[in-house]
């Protein structure tokens, strides 16, 4: 589990791609590596990975075709930066949400409005997603933890209102329009959103409901 908080920016030193599989190397920092072992969970952009290497210059990741396809991942590039979260433990504050790097979709980038106190960011969001998502609920874009500011269900758009802190720590203070994040929308709501649409489904349970009315 992760908390949405992105602890550092790290960059990409180097990518081999192999049939199926793709080694990401990624140069984390003295206070990331604090403890890290082998099989231990990162979530690189929000994607939770399982530590599989380690050198004196970075550490490794195995990436497999299913999460290429379904993540940004596949799309980096020696010298980008990604965003990196430890694993939580019981000791850390909860400052974002419960997030658990199983990336639901990625979103991409269709406008930016900024002025000098904060930077406004319009995202299209495949419509199957978009009915998980509410104005001031959660979400995590390259595993940073944001709040709605707005949902347009009719364009098929959210948008997210980031502080200058936010901008200087995680990758959406570099992204532009046309990019792509990684989008993981929260848990509850779509256990909650999923279960009322079944019980809508079944004709004997609507039969009981309108019963009540």
């Amino acid at each position: 589990m992760f908390t949405g908080i992105v602890q550092e920016l790290a960059e990409v030193v180097a990518i081999s791609r192999r049939e199926g599989i793709t080694r990401l190397e990624i140069a984390l920092s003295q206070a990331r590596r604090e403890g890290l072992v082998g099989g231990a969970s990162v979530a690189i952009n929000g994607t939770c990975l399982t530590v599989a290497r380690q050198t004196p210059a970075a550490v490794g990741f195995d990436v497999i075709a299913e999460t290429l396809e379904h993540t940004n991942l596949g799309r980096l590039e020696v010298g980008q930066q990604v965003n990196v979260e430890r694993s939580a433990t019981f000791a850390d504050e909860i400052g974002g949400h419960r997030v658990s790097g199983h990336v639901s979709t990625t979103a991409q980038i269709v406008a930016i409005a900024e002025d000098e106190a904060n930077r406004v960011m319009r995202f299209s969001v495949p419509r199957q997603w978009l009915r998980l998502l509410f104005h001031k609920g959660f979400v995590a874009l390259d595993g940073a933890s944001l709040t709605l500011s707005a949902v347009d269900r009719e364009a098929g758009c959210i948008e997210v209102s980031l502080i200058p802190e936010t901008l200087a720590r995680t990758t959406l203070g570099f992204r532009r329009p046309g990019d792509e994040v990684n989008l993981e929308v929260d848990a509850e709501t779509q256990a909650v959103v999923e279960t009322v649409e079944r019980l809508f489904a079944d004709p004997q349970w609507r039969r009981q409901l309108m019963s009540l009315a």
